[in-house]
């Protein structure tokens, strides 16, 4: 299938390699190609495997348009139209037939046909493109078609292509697979630093600064009166796209917007080549496999829109950051394709130096539940049996399996369940999945997906009104969102449509999506609201939805070092309609808690955390209180109780014991105590936070020992220790490693060994008459032949009428000094 050489199009930097490929390819069925944009990885790979295999290839891309535009590049190659030889399948559209030889798909499709049918029957191999972009379902897909072939299907080949030359860690996951480069940019590329002057702000969540935007439009005006050929400008997102060309009005050239929310029918006219220049106005969809033919200069505003995933608040949004080195290199790549070209950058040379090498993988900064749905479905719910190139993280992973237990997707132990199956097989995140099963005989099959499909990615919201949105869609006949909603409804349950006003159909439908995002608003304000996850969250200012009692939020974000989310999209609704949408975090019974520094015992009606209704619970249950109070004391800590001078001694004691003889002798460091205190009789009669001054700390303390100990402590950890003169002196057990006693030399003569106490020699702190520290051991009868001589040669003559006996281990003990003239 791969034409000849000298086909117009097919003499590119990959062709030498072809034979080094196959070769890798026949010793071990898999391998990483590395070859940087430009260099023909994405349409000539392809079309030799196909020479060389007898099935169909499958190539896999990241992106809906990269694969349509890549599918139409290898058959033009061919001279034939999409769909013969060469085909592609993407949501809601494909082109293929029983003679196709190449089919592209996205990486999403290629995981719901590899978990519909593990064994992919009639495929020979699978390309996997853009491996470097790290996407979920890139890695997805990577692990399960290696899954596949280790126990289903050896012979079938994989091959993985990236453009960054970091293969090292995808050769390891796939068998230490060896990795073919195709090497040499097909032109120079000149950079152009033009930094906006004066500075502006950087970007800040969605938020760019307007500044950023103008420059961007003075530098292509710049680059068309500087330059030959068509312009590609790198934008992170559509609205910037928009804007951007609005400030282009009246530039001699066709501005031709790319994204992946344009119709395919606009995103085919910005790849196609016409009579004037073009300046294609795209996000980070055209930064390595998607070619733009034509392009001779690149203007690159820095910037890339990438997921993130706030794992405590359980909001999830996309925020711009500054674009990488190995991302700002394959963009410049875009304009040295087909001849020499040149990149305007607008930041500094300083500033590149100063960018991420790569960009972080999506697996590390989204959210995980259709990740997690995935793996269970395939058999492996933690993921651990598969060449994953990076773990889950653990909280979000956490998060994300919570997530489908609420939605009944798999059971405690991870496994899939038969709804879990349903909700895959919708092809849309788990939370829509549900809400389109569950909200269409409540709404009516087709509007549940045009709401849906109102949720998805693919549309745009053009206000934070979702059912103005609607309405607004309805009317203007959006063939992406038509698409989407046909899809939808052949995935939803049959039922009919009902007379629902669309704010309660809509709304009822975003809370199934989105429970945790039901809100209210907080009394006496117009615009700030209390989400039942706990969080708050604040409409803009002039929204139309300001003053709603309570909002079905579709869509929220947080921006950093905000408190409160931003409500991006929402429905005004009812208190009836969230109770509806949102039944399974409804409750009305006994709460009993620490609250305001003391137990609250009251029966709440809420919704998560929004409290509905709170009365006075006069007879609470006495176990909730001792929880309570146990709840209490991790709060604030054991300064609640009263410790008095012999509840403190004991507690060294005890720590003491711990540290010198260990099990079963109880922990009393302030964690363990709080743990069992909790559930000590100790509390069982205190009822509030006054009650706790009254609790006998000591009786709580001596309970903890179990009752072998309990008559042995004060043998093995004694409060006092007899000297040889008699005298009980108690012990320091201020230090619980060291338990310490002080006395005068003079009360220790004829002790030939100190005592063990707490499993330890006890340490000795010898004092002189005056009671200062002459000395510290804890050998004593080396002290007396080492030590004392000195003392005794030192205080002698300060403290005549002391006695300082020249063998103190065998001289009798004193309390007193001689009478005065002996």
């Amino acid at each position: 299938m791969l034409p000849p050489t000298g086909t117009p199009g097919t003499d590119l930097p990959v062709r030498s390699v072809l034979p080094a490929l196959d070769a890798a390819l026949d010793r071990g069925g898999a391998a990483v190609l590395v070859a940087p944009p430009g260099t023909g990885k994405t349409t000539l790979v392809p079309l030799a495997l196909a020479d060389r295999l007898p099935g169909r290839i499958l190539v896999a891309e990241p992106r809906r348009v990269a694969a349509r535009a890549a599918a139409r590049r290898m058959a033009a190659l061919l001279g034939e139209p999409v769909g013969r030889s060469v085909g592609y399948s993407v949501r809601g559209d494909s082109q293929h037939s029983a003679a196709t030889r190449v089919e592209v798909v996205t990486t999403g499709l290629l995981v719901r046909r590899l978990q519909a049918d593990p064994e992919l029957p009639g495929v020979d191999a699978v390309v996997l493109d853009e491996c470097h972009e790290r996407a979920l379902d890139t890695d997805l897909a990577l692990a399960f078609t290696l899954d596949v072939r280790g126990s289903l299907r050896p012979e079938l080949e994989l091959l993985a292509m990236s453009a960054t030359a970091q293969a090292g860690r995808l050769a390891e996951l796939m068998g230490r697979a060896p990795v073919v480069e195709a090497t040499g940019s097909l032109h120079d590329v000149e950079p152009v630093w033009c930094p906006p002057s004066p500075p502006v702000a950087p970007a800040h969540g969605l938020h760019v600064d307007p500044r950023l935007l103008a420059a961007v439009a003075d530098t292509v005006r710049r680059a068309l009166a500087e330059t030959t050929g068509d312009v590609l400008v790198f934008l992170p997102g559509a609205a910037e796209i928009g804007r951007v060309a609005g400030l282009l009005s009246g530039v001699d050239a066709d501005v031709r917007p790319l994204h992946g929310r344009l119709p395919s029918a606009e995103q085919d006219a910005a790849l196609t080549a016409g009579p004037r220049r073009r300046v294609v106005l795209s996000t980070d969809v055209a930064e390595t496999s998607l070619t733009v033919p034509g392009v001779r200069t690149v203007v690159d505003a820095g910037l890339a829109r990438v997921p993130r995933y706030d794992v405590a608040r359980g909001l999830g949004s996309l925020v711009t950051v500054r674009v990488s080195r190995a991302a700002a290199t394959q963009r410049a790549g875009r304009a040295g394709r087909e001849a020499p070209g040149r990149v305007y950058r607008l930041w500094s040379a300083a500033e590149h130096d100063r960018l991420p090498a790569a960009p972080e993988p999506e697996i590390a900064v989204a959210d995980l539940t259709g990740l997690a749905l995935e793996l269970a479905c395939w058999g492996e719910p933690d993921g651990t049996g598969l060449a994953l190139p990076d773990a889950p993280p653990d909280a979000a992973f956490t998060v994300a399996r919570d997530t489908l237990r609420q939605l009944g997707a798999v059971d405690d132990a991870g496994r899939v369940t038969p709804r879990g199956r349903s909700l895959t097989a919708v092809g849309a995140h788990p939370r829509l999945a549900r809400a389109l099963l569950d909200g269409t005989p409540l709404v009516g099959r087709r509007r549940a997906a045009e709401v849906v499909a109102l949720l998805s990615a693919d549309v745009p919201s053009r206000s934070d009104d979702l059912v103005a949105d609607w309405r607004e869609v309805r009317r203007s006949r959006d063939g992406r969102w038509r698409d989407e909603v046909a899809r939808l409804t052949r995935a939803a349950p049959d039922s009919p449509e009902t007379r629902l006003p669309d704010d309660v159909a809509a709304g009822l439908v975003v809370g199934l999506a989105h429970p945790e995002w039901l809100a209210r608003r907080r009394p006496g304000t117009e615009r700030t609201y209390l989400l039942a996850a706990g969080t708050g969250a604040e409409l803009a200012p002039g929204t139309a939805l300001a003053g709603a009692p309570w909002l079905a939020v579709a869509a929220a974000d947080r921006a950093p070092g905000r408190r409160d989310a931003r409500v991006r999209t929402a429905v005004a609704v009812d208190e009836a309609t969230a109770l509806e949408a949102g039944a399974a975090a409804h409750a009305d019974g006994p709460e009993v808690t620490w609250r305001d520094g003391d137990v609250s015992a009251a029966r709440v009606e809420r919704l998560g955390a929004i409290v509905l209704a709170e009365r006075p619970l006069p007879d609470p249950d006495p176990a909730a209180v001792t929880a309570a109070l146990a709840e209490g004391l991790r709060r604030e800590g054991l300064a609640l109780l009263r410790w008095t001078p012999a509840a403190t001694a004991l507690r060294e004691r005890l720590a003491a014991a711990r540290a010198g003889l260990g099990d079963p002798w109880p922990a009393v460091d302030d964690e363990s105590l709080l743990a069992a205190l909790g559930g000590s009789p100790a509390l069982s009669g205190a009822r509030s936070r006054r009650d706790l001054t009254r609790v006998d700390v000591v009786a709580a303390l001596r309970s903890l020992l179990p009752w072998e100990l309990a008559g042995r402590l004060d043998e093995l950890v004694p409060e006092r220790v007899q000297v040889p003169t008699g005298s009980a002196i108690r012990v320091d057990y201020g230090d619980p490693d060291v338990p310490t006693l002080s006395a005068r030399v003079q009360e220790l003569f004829g002790w030939a060994v100190a005592p063990v106490v707490a499993g330890r020699p006890l340490r000795l702190q010898l004092l002189s008459p005056a009671s200062r520290v002459v000395a510290t051991t804890a050998d004593l009868a080396g002290f007396w032949v080492t030590g004392y001589p000195a003392v005794r040669s030192e205080l002698r003559g300060r403290y005549p009428r002391h006695p300082w006996p020249e063998d103190p281990a065998a001289a009798s003990p004193t309390r007193r000094a001689k009478p005065r003239g002996t």
